[in-house]
């Protein structure tokens, strides 16, 4: 049912659960914890929506569902652990630790870090390759999937018309057109102190002047 192989070696990894013509149901945190036992962490207004879909797909009646309830905590710095998905941090859960950081600056490090978050940048309009999570959250070797077909077209035969990028810009909002000239090339879907994340027509350069809101922006390098 995973776009992920849940076989592979690492005890964590990302995955997504998709529709069958390829767009995003949940994105899913795969935390495997026996050889027979998986915990997929997900959104909490989406773990209805995960937990129907398997029920509905189950046909082995060993198989058994059930909706746990976690916290969620990214640890910066020299750690020892569990990888996470933004770069220099770990994911560990349940950890009875208190946040240190800030919401405005953890949302900054997701922001520069160019990863996705539910209802911001992904929701089920989303192909996964827009948001770049055909290279973190897809195995192009595994068997099959709901909405594989169309996940490979696109991948070996086809391009998307548009790609999730970082822009340093001085003040933006999320809804705000990204323009190139007079043209609209794309939307800001979040924005924190000088950094957005956008959705931009693919045949725009990476040196391209653009401006958001009326003020200058540019594509932050990869």
């Amino acid at each position: 049912m995973l776009s992920n192989d849940v076989e592979q070696d690492d005890e964590v990894f990302s995955a997504l659960l998709l529709t069958a013509k390829g767009r995003i149901v949940a994105p899913l945190r795969v935390w495997r914890r026996g050889a027979d036992d998986f915990l997929l962490l997900t959104e909490p207004d989406l773990a209805e929506v995960v937990s129907t879909s398997l029920v509905r797909a189950r046909f082995a009646a060993r198989c058994e569902i059930a909706a746990e309830l976690h916290s969620s905590l990214i640890v910066f710095g020299d750690t020892d652990g569990l990888p996470g998905e933004i770069p220099g941090s770990v994911e560990v859960l349940d950890a009875g630790l208190d946040a240190t950081i800030g919401d405005a600056e953890l949302e900054r490090v997701r922001i520069e870090s160019l990863v996705p978050a539910w209802g911001k940048e992904l929701d089920e309009s989303i192909l996964p390759a827009e948001a770049g999570l055909d290279r973190t959250h897809i195995s192009f070797t595994k068997g099959c999937y709901p909405g594989q077909e169309p996940i490979a077209r696109l991948h070996y035969r086809g391009h998307t018309n548009r790609e999730l990028r970082v822009l340093e810009v001085e003040d933006a909002a999320p809804g705000d057109e990204v323009r190139l000239g007079e043209k609209v090339v794309g939307r800001v879907t979040s924005a924190v102190g000088g950094v957005a994340l956008a959705y931009v027509r693919t045949e725009v350069p990476g040196d391209a002047k653009l401006k958001v809101a009326g003020r200058h922006a540019e594509v932050r390098p990869a």
